[in-house]
């Protein structure tokens, strides 16, 4: 964000709320909270629940990482839906038991205006005979390819940088068509293509960094990362 932005990190760190099992994440616990949570205690009074944190806050994106399933209830849902035209409902946690909520609860409890990722992987839904497409937001995505990119260059360290470069490389890979079908993130179908990719642009950032130790850098990285990509492919000897 801060990237995109040009605002400094502290700037782009206020746009983002957090809740846990106490309520909003908020300056006047300070005290109380763990130290990882600190930086993103903001100004606000405290709210207890997720539903009148929506209400309050009015975020764009709603993202679910507790391991609890169901906490985005029809209320939530709805709220979200009352203050976006498009809402963005990720409901990230596994397995399917503990996700957030389902695809077939997004889509109806939004009458089909959300944008639904969901950590463990949904059918399609049909909603008065126009068909929604989920997307599973799952780091096989990332971490193939970003392994690859760091063997490839013979990186000595994993920065920062590389992971933000690798999120951006599968960004790039959604498609107009993808976005129509309210996906966000491409084909699983394309795992190879995304992984080899991703995995050209952690070993230009290593190399740019001058942390790659793989001398010279290949002219062609993505060739290069296709190349040391293993292929299930055996000999039949009978």
């Amino acid at each position: 964000m801060s990237k995109q932005t040009k605002q400094p990190i502290e700037e782009s760190r206020k746009k983002i709320w957090l809740v846990d099992s106490k309520g909003l994440i908020v300056s006047s616990r300070a005290n109380s909270l763990q130290h990882f949570k600190k930086p993103w205690a903001h100004e606000h009074e405290p709210v207890s629940t997720l539903i009148d944190a929506v209400k309050v806050i009015k975020p764009t994106v709603l993202i679910g990482s507790s391991g609890v399933g169901q906490t985005f209830t029809k209320e939530v849902i709805e709220a979200m839906t009352s203050n976006n035209e498009k809402p963005l409902i990720l409901a990230l946690s596994n397995p399917t038991s503990q996700s957030e909520c389902t695809a077939q609860q997004a889509y109806e409890w939004s009458e089909g205006r959300a944008i639904f990722a969901s950590g463990s992987p949904f059918d399609p839904v049909e909603i008065k005979g126009k068909v929604y497409y989920s997307g599973q937001s799952n780091n096989a995505y990332i971490f193939p390819g970003f392994g690859l990119g760091l063997v490839m260059s013979g990186a000595i360290r994993v920065h920062d940088d590389m992971l933000l470069a690798a999120s951006e490389a599968l960004a790039k890979q959604v498609s107009e068509e993808n976005y129509k079908k309210g996906l966000i993130y491409p084909p699983f179908t394309d795992i190879r293509k995304i992984s080899a990719d991703i995995a050209a642009s952690v070993a230009a950032k290593a190399y740019e960094l001058g942390l790659a130790t793989h001398i010279p850098r290949p002219q062609d990285l993505v060739k290069y990362a296709e190349s040391c990509m293993y292929s299930p492919v055996y000999r039949n000897y009978r």
